[in-house]
């Protein structure tokens, strides 16, 4: 685990709803990620495993 950040997907604030939004990880080798889900006071931190 390396610890560089990689992409940021959404960095605003939006109104509360329902918000899809496409990663395209073509450029990166299979390996597991960590990413971290933050909104308001919640954050999360998840592993991805991506394989190709």
């Amino acid at each position: 685990m390396l610890g560089n950040e990689i992409a940021t997907l959404v960095n605003e604030e939006k109104p509360a709803g329902v918000y899809e939004v496409e990663f395209n990880a073509s450029n990166l080798p299979s390996g597991v990620y960590i990413y971290k889900l933050q909104a308001g006071s919640f954050a999360d931190v998840k592993k991805m495993i991506l394989s190709k």
